[in-house]
């Protein structure tokens, strides 16, 4: 099953949702009014928008996610390199690490990954 898409502002809402599910829709609403500066009528919206696409469930008022914030991140970064680097990782891993000092530690972490891709068969 392919991954919803997630557009930006829908993402900061997500990001809320993830931090606090399960949650109130009432309370979704108070939050998204503190955090992003949203009418409540904004925020129901957002909700149906969602459920409808099967990013979440809104069932008696409680607010669950259906896709998790790794899915959508994942979803997200494999559109991009799709279409700003013609779905090559290495094109997109050399123009990041261009202009990206990376740690000792963020390096070793990267070929704990690697290391583990071809251990999977990726």
């Amino acid at each position: 099953m392919e991954t919803p898409k997630i557009f930006e502002k829908e993402y900061k809402f997500c990001l809320i949702l993830w931090e606090h599910e399960p949650i109130r829709s009432p309370e979704l609403s108070r939050l998204c009014a503190e955090q992003l500066g949203w009418k409540p009528s904004t925020t129901y919206t957002v909700i149906k928008r969602l459920s409808d696409r099967g990013v979440l469930k809104n069932e008696n008022m409680i607010v669950t996610s259906l896709i998790s914030k790794e899915e959508a991140q994942a979803s997200e970064i494999e559109e991009f390199v799709e279409e700003k680097f013609e779905g090559s990782v290495p094109a997109f891993f050399a123009a990041f690490t261009k202009k990206q000092k990376l740690s000792e530690k963020e390096l070793d972490e990267l070929q704990a990954m690697i290391d583990l891709a071809r251990k999977r068969g990726n």
